[in-house]
């Protein structure tokens, strides 16, 4: 679903993946993912003046992040840092069909974006720099020894792995809210290596890469679909700024910013932190929209299951499929292919163990990946394929390590059950762990029985013989369409009276 034209031909003079960001010793995802990926050199797209007029062309960029506290929370999206010994906490959601299972390592008195009264977005999250894994709450409340949350997402800092298509994560793009938040340790270094993340007022009903979720049931061309993405202009002159909002500033030249979630018009998400400088981020405001342009990423998609960007001519690997869901102690059979080198060798790895583990799953020296005998926790492991001939260059695949299927099983009821001659009684059956849930029905082992045994129709109604037969005892039975070696029986007792 991309609102503007693929027909553009790209050239990738100048986009180059440099180093990740980091938190502690972690990579804040690939240096390769598309959060990390200068856009600077990009076309524009067909529609930039559209978006930005729809957004707000006169409205001025907000800082939505400081030092210091705003109704009694930090202001900014907090987040922590835990080693791998941080307890994990179960979780319960709201939206649980699209969120991870867990459990979570975020501490029960992490900070809450907009302080533990916030009525707002409530955001809860931890970064395990020991193992490099993100864990992400959206409208999180903690409990005694667990968390209650809208959604929540766990993220591979080490892995380009998306979340499934159309699922949402703690943020409604569906994308890792960390990898797009400036910190002031990044200023402090004197650049923001990666794009930001924003907000716009109204959204359409589509997403782009990299997003895997919309949150609007709007369809008019004139909104942005979640995931487009902005740049400052070129030609916008910053020089007039303070140091601080200079670095910002040439961050969204080179990196742009990409809508992450419905809000306030071009609002700028950032970690909180006492350093910050909140009279002089809100000069930030004289940057209007009009200032901004929508870019053309799609020439960079090497898979739209991947965040993996393509990368000028260096050497960069895909490996297929993208993602797998592959039950415990099974196999799934990956390839990788090395984009502009000679050498197609490559090392495999799960979670950054060359050759994985029993605790997450083992990979051959061919990719055959094998299931642990246990499902991992968190179910989501990363295969990954590394090039021998440039180490930096990783691909990925998502695998979500799946439990062993449950027997089949039929239930019927009643199970006794007295009918006199030629009348009915209705049976019904119950079959689990199948998505078929069809039965045949028998009467003493006759598929839709007989005028001796009675008859019983494809609904499960029985209806006795006219006469008593012997023995006056027969079996109702419901077989599983999805497995005939299952089934249930009833016993009906025919009486005269």
């Amino acid at each position: 679903m991309r609102p503007y034209s693929l027909s553009i031909l790209l050239t990738f003079v100048g986009i180059a993946s440099a180093q990740p960001p980091t938190i502690g010793s972690c990579p804040v995802l690939p240096a390769d993912n598309i959060w990390n990926t200068a856009v600077d050199q990009l076309p524009v797209a067909p529609n930039s003046s559209t978006y930005v007029n729809t957004i707000g062309a006169t409205t001025g960029v907000h800082a939505d992040f400081g030092s210091g506290t705003w109704n009694g929370g930090p202001i900014g999206i907090p987040f922590v840092t835990v080693p791998g010994t941080q307890t994990k906490y179960p979780a319960a959601f709201q939206y649980f069909d699209e969120s991870d299972t867990g459990p979570y390592a975020v501490p029960l008195n992490a900070p809450i974006e907009g302080g533990s009264q916030s009525t707002g977005d409530r955001h809860a999250i931890a970064v395990d720099t020991d193992n490099c894994i993100l864990y992400e709450l959206y409208s999180a409340f903690p409990q005694a020894s667990s968390w209650n949350a809208g959604s929540g997402a766990i993220f591979n800092l080490l892995s380009n792995a998306f979340r499934p298509s159309g699922w949402t994560s703690a943020d409604a793009a569906g994308l890792p809210i960390v990898p797009g938040l400036p910190r002031f340790d990044e200023i402090v270094a004197g650049e923001i290596r990666h794009a930001l993340r924003v907000t716009v007022p109204q959204t359409q009903r589509a997403f782009v890469w990299p997003a895997r979720h919309y949150a609007s049931s709007l369809t008019g061309s004139q909104y942005p679909p979640m995931g487009v993405r902005f740049r400052l202009r070129a030609n916008f002159d910053i020089s007039g700024y303070s140091a601080t909002n200079q670095v910002i500033l040439r961050a969204l030249k080179k990196y742009g910013m990409m809508i992450a979630d419905n809000g306030s018009a071009w609002y700028l998400s950032g970690a909180p932190d006492p350093r910050w400088n909140d009279s002089d981020l809100h000069n930030l405001g004289n940057v209007k929209g009009s200032d901004f342009e929508v870019v053309d990423v799609s020439g960079l998609m090497i898979s739209p299951d991947s965040g993996q960007a393509r990368q000028s001519t260096s050497v960069y690997v895909t490996v297929t499929p993208g993602s797998a869901s592959v039950q415990v102690t099974t196999t799934k059979q990956f390839a990788a292919t090395v984009q502009n080198s000679t050498n197609q060798t490559v090392t495999w790895g799960v979670n950054g163990v060359a050759g994985g583990n029993s605790t997450v799953g083992t990979i051959s020296t061919a990719g055959l990946y094998t299931a642990p005998a246990n499902v991992p926790s968190p179910a989501n492991v990363t295969v990954q394929a590394t090039s021998q001939a440039s180490p930096t260059a990783i691909g990925t695949a998502a695998v979500t390590v799946t439990p062993p299927p449950q027997p089949v099983s039929v239930s019927i009821s009643p199970t006794s059950a007295m009918v006199r001659v030629g009348k009915t009684r209705a049976f019904t059956a119950t079959v689990t762990n199948t998505p078929n849930t069809s039965v045949t029905w028998k009467v003493n082992g006759i598929t839709g029985g007989n005028s001796t045994v009675g008859f019983i129709s494809s609904l499960g109604t029985y209806k006795a013989p006219s006469s008593v037969p012997s023995p006056s005892t027969v079996q109702v039975t419901a077989v599983s369409v999805a497995d005939p070696t299952k089934s249930a029986s009833a016993t009906v007792t025919i009486s005269r009276h």
